[in-house]
């Protein structure tokens, strides 16, 4: 055996067989987000337009760092750097059950709320306490390509439902014909990433009434988990439907990484209604699943934090500036994409069908946009307008020279 042989061999033997897969196939988009850095050593920051990374380009409301030093300040250390419950503090939980009760007139209490780490420690927490090897989850295309590695995680299958490109709303008729004795649980996110798209209270609708049916045919408990991190950023006055009110099995995964602005904090909660089947078990086995899980509990600063920060709001309207700029140029150039109604994403389609390709020749005018296939839609691309507006101004005579490169044929 070659001695390169015997060392690739002692590699593959140092590390499970599912993580040389997931390093081999690490996230595309952190990938293009390390290759903005390079470029920008290369080029100058300023000129480099990366739109590869959901990372808030607007800064937390002021309220965060008033009450961050009033805590510190004013509560005792023990109790803001101790240990607590692992659901969380019980009045933190209070206060944010109290609050989406007021916003959505649901009637939670501190039980039906667990503190997480972020909406991607929740997502992990909420799937541990659900499946079992083997069980379905679904979820609709285009989808944050991360699901795929929760679901991994406890060896769940992921059952993708393809895209409706006309709207980008689910594509329910086709749902319909995925749901198995052993799908375990539906994953939404509205507003999506990477679209934008807003699901409307009919779609919603008719996602819950398909379940429903679905659940007393094979006489199983579908779960509906909701992930919104991006609930409180949408435009033009779009209402974003509260699941639990209308399918009982809902349980919410929300983040305060984009309504804060604190994505490395790491804060964010579950909401499991007492609606949900087998309430006591999905929430005993939640507050376990967390500490078990490693997280242990959520940051405990940051509970004391968003408890106190619950109305305050990020300025939408910069987010809102970008997008209006954004969409109405490249629409100008010839680039057809859907209106983003929420979050900070626009969702474009590519020039050729190839969208890995067409990122790549974006790269040529030094603008890295993430490929739809990283998200289960080959043929378009993901551009996050969460950066500032004079990166966007800069970056539109670079748009405009790709969409007329593709449209003389001119790949030279």
């Amino acid at each position: 055996m070659k001695f390169n042989d015997i060392m690739q061999e002692k590699r593959d033997n140092m590390i499970s067989n599912k993580m040389v897969g997931l390093v081999q196939n690490s996230s595309v988009i952190r990938a293009m987000f390390e290759e903005g850095k390079r470029l920008a050593s290369i080029y100058g920051a300023e000129n480099v337009y990366d739109f590869s990374l959901g990372n808030p380009s607007v800064e937390p409301p002021k309220e965060i760092k008033e009450e961050i030093l009033n805590i510190m300040n004013t509560e005792d250390a023990n109790l803001v750097h101790g240990y607590m419950s692992n659901s969380g503090y019980e009045d933190v939980r209070t206060a944010i059950a109290d609050s989406i009760n007021k916003r959505f007139g649901t009637a939670f209490l501190e039980n039906n709320i667990i503190m997480t780490v972020g909406a991607a420690g929740g997502l992990n927490v909420i799937l541990k306490t659900l499946l079992n090897p083997g069980d379905e989850v679904i979820t609709f295309a285009p989808f944050f390509g991360e699901y795929r590695n929760y679901v991994s995680n406890f060896d769940g299958e992921l059952v993708v439902v393809s895209p409706n490109t006309v709207d980008f709303q689910p594509n329910l008729s086709e749902f319909e014909t995925k749901i198995t004795k052993k799908t375990k649980v539906v994953i939404v996110n509205t507003p999506n990433n990477p679209t934008g798209v807003v699901y409307s209270e009919a779609t919603i609708k008719g996602l819950a009434d398909i379940m429903n049916r679905k659940q007393k045919e094979f006489g199983t408990s579908i779960y509906l988990i909701s992930d919104e991190p991006y609930r409180e950023l949408v435009y033009d006055g779009v209402k974003v439907p509260y699941l639990t009110k209308y399918y009982n099995n809902t349980i919410i995964g929300y983040s305060f990484s984009k309504s804060l602005s604190l994505p490395g904090e790491r804060i964010g909660y579950l909401v499991i209604p007492n609606e949900v089947d087998d309430y006591a078990d999905v929430a005993g086995a939640a507050n376990v699943a967390n500490r078990i899980l490693g997280f242990v509990n959520a940051p405990s600063l940051m509970q004391r934090v968003v408890a106190r920060c619950l109305d305050a709001e990020v300025d939408v309207a910069s987010y809102n500036r970008n997008r209006e700029l954004l969409y109405n140029s490249l629409s100008e150039y010839g680039y057809t994409c859907i209106k983003p109604e929420g979050a900070f994403y626009l969702f474009v389609k590519a020039l050729e069908e190839d969208d890995k390709a067409f990122a790549a020749a974006a790269k040529n005018y030094n603008i890295l946009i993430v490929p739809g296939s990283s998200f289960g839609c080959p043929g378009f691309c993901r551009i996050a307008y969460c950066v500032a507006f004079e990166t966007i101004q800069r970056s539109l005579p670079g748009f405009k020279k790709l969409a007329e490169e593709y449209r003389i044929g001119d790949r030279s």
